[in-house]
């Protein structure tokens, strides 16, 4: 298979899929959670007599029995149990833990967690840096490493690509988070970042791996005109490589999916994604974009 052949073909698809996670984030918008936002989560197991309540029937108590006007109200079937998102509570909870038990006969508390709105946004601002100043320390180190092959590709510019792939798979995997958030719940906090760095760190391993393979080659046939051909080759060396080991990791990540807790269900499945996503950047976008940006071979 000539891939560089068809790179306009891997562009068009990577472009639709940028396209698609900008208007996520840019419609949907995240449903950020406490960690970010500040606020009050709080996870209880009510019964009356013998029976759950539902979502519509503790919203209501909140909000005319307690007269929490924000409450937000999510079941999770797994434990039966349901997820409350308040504003800052202190004082108030234990107060408001008696009333539910008169109202509901029995509630288990299974979780409570609270922070508060300056400590939320200082969290968001410093995850939003880390994951900043990873993908320019990366590509710095993509530049240093290939610093050494200079002909007929500088090494800088496999910095650039790098850079460039690492942002498309982090915005791909963001924008799947934004279409998790409005469709099916899922709060954006401080474990969905790990996931964004697990995937950015997974991608670029593909990438160098590629990358590594053309520089080899690079400095075993130095004759300019032979770019694509040096290229393609490279890739196709890799490949199976770079599946093979990207499958095993998803294989894993989807019995944790499957069989795991449900508040790692979610965390495992935009891993999932970005590991594809990243594989596919690897192999099909950043080798490609090397040959683009030659052009007809001059450097």
């Amino acid at each position: 298979m000539n891939i560089i052949k068809y790179r306009y073909v891997f562009y068009f698809v990577s472009g639709t899929m940028v396209l698609t996670a900008v208007f996520a984030i840019a419609f949907f918008g995240f449903n950020f959670g406490i960690d970010f936002v500040g606020g009050t989560l709080w996870q209880i197991k009510p019964t009356i007599n013998n029976q759950q309540p539902t979502t519509n029937d503790l919203r209501d108590f909140f909000e005319k029995d307690l007269g929490v006007k924000n409450a937000t109200v999510y079941s999770e079937k797994e434990t039966q149990s349901f997820l409350i998102r308040l504003g800052n509570l202190s004082e108030e909870h234990q107060d408001y833990l008696q009333k539910l038990k008169i109202e509901f006969n029995e509630v288990e508390e299974l979780r409570y967690e609270t922070i508060g709105p300056a400590i939320g946004k200082e969290l968001r601002s410093r995850a939003i840096w880390a994951v900043i100043l990873v993908l320019i320390g990366i590509s710095l180190y993509v530049i240093y490493a290939f610093r050494k092959v200079s002909y007929p590709i500088k090494s800088w510019k496999y910095g650039i690509i790098t850079l460039v792939t690492l942002f498309h798979d982090t915005l791909i995997s963001v924008g799947f988070l934004a279409f998790l958030g409005r469709f099916s719940g899922v709060e954006f906090d401080t474990k969905f970042i790990i996931a964004i760095l697990v995937i950015i760190g997974f991608s670029v391993h593909d990438t160098i791996v590629v990358f590594d393979r053309i520089r080899e080659h690079l400095l075993i046939n130095r004759l300019r005109d032979n770019l694509l051909e040096i290229v393609n080759e490279s890739v196709k060396q890799t490949i199976a490589r770079s599946i093979n080991t990207s499958l095993t990791l998803v294989l894993t990540l989807a019995a944790l999916f499957v069989l795991g807790p449900l508040s790692l269900k979610y965390f495992a499945l935009v891993i999932a994604v970005g590991v594809v996503v990243g594989t596919y950047s690897s192999i099909f976008i950043a080798s490609p974009l090397l040959t683009s940006w030659m052009g007809s071979g001059k450097s």
